[in-house]
């Protein structure tokens, strides 16, 4: 195993004592908990664990042996026989002591400030991204099928997009205890630094409900740094205008503070589509309904 990342979960690999918490799920769960452990009034201590996309049948013996002990479970929705490994929401439960508190928390995408933006996955690798960044981009996509430039999107389609993004969130809570796409619109461009990524007032907020739904004060505070802020997209001002929002806009991105070009990005992409042409077609029909409302993107 690797050294550093045996240093950076050492109470996942080496055990701790006593009752504790688990936040399980994608990138945003370790935001989750490092909120939670700021808290002067949340127990049992959160211990930090490897997002569910980077936990390997090696660290099943250590996840069963928190497990257990475990009295709060804070869980995103995870399929059962997550990459064939039992990582589900619901096979991790059945592991908990009786008594233990299990609460469901959704995994957080808002598209409103980057409405071309998305994700795609195919089923030959899930875990295969673009280069550059690990999003890809609806004119990019549309340019690599063949298909013409579309006209610029109207105002009123801007909204729309952002109005599906939340429509679409609040969908996937409906499995859930807790969930902020209430919030989204109202919190501007600190909503998200990418689609996946959700800014800190969005993390606090949920933090916050969280800990009222445990019956716990709602107390979770600014860390002093952002959380997930390492990618951040291109703001356009067209869709900074349509939204009203007073902010300036970027035409770049920004990969761990330095500033990417969106024309190198796209390049890049473009010249990758080439020789992985099934990602291309599992995007159109994944978001098709997005790039018709964006005027065919």
């Amino acid at each position: 195993m690797d050294p550093g990342r045996r240093r950076h979960y050492g109470d996942f690999y080496d055990g701790v004592d006593g009752p504790l918490a688990l936040v399980h799920g994608n990138c945003q769960a370790e935001s989750l908990r490092v909120l939670l452990a700021g808290s002067p009034t949340f127990a049992p201590r959160p211990v930090r664990i490897p997002p569910v996309h980077e936990l390997t049948a090696d660290d099943l013996p250590h996840l069963h042996a928190l497990l257990p002990r475990t009295t709060v479970l804070l869980s995103q929705p995870v399929r059962d026989g997550y990459r064939d490994l039992p990582l589900g929401t619901a096979e991790l439960t059945a592991r908990l002591a009786p008594g233990a508190r299990v609460l469901r928390w959704p995994v957080v995408r808002y598209a409103g400030l980057h409405p071309w933006t998305v994700i795609v996955r195919h089923r030959s690798d899930m875990a295969v991204v673009p280069p550059v960044v690990p999003y890809h981009d609806l004119r990019t996509l549309t340019a690599a099928a063949g298909l013409p430039p579309a006209a610029a999107p109207t105002a009123a389609a801007f909204r729309a997009a952002a109005d599906l993004t939340v429509a679409e969130l609040a969908q996937r809570e409906r499995g859930t205890d807790v969930g902020v796409s209430d919030l989204l619109r109202g919190l501007g461009v600190d909503a998200a630094h990418t689609l996946n990524h959700p800014g800190n007032p969005v993390l606090i907020a949920l933090a916050r409900r969280v800990q009222a739904a445990l019956g716990l004060p709602a107390d979770a505070e600014e860390p002093g740094r952002a959380l997930l802020g390492g990618i951040r997209a291109p703001l356009d001002p067209s869709v900074l205008a349509a939204l009203g929002l007073d902010a300036p806009p970027r035409e770049h991105w920004i990969v761990d503070g330095v500033p990417v070009d969106d024309a190198e990005v796209r390049a890049a992409q473009l010249d990758w589509y080439r020789t992985h042409p099934q990602w291309v077609a599992a995007g159109l029909e994944r978001h098709a309904e997005r790039i018709v409302l964006l005027g065919g993107a």
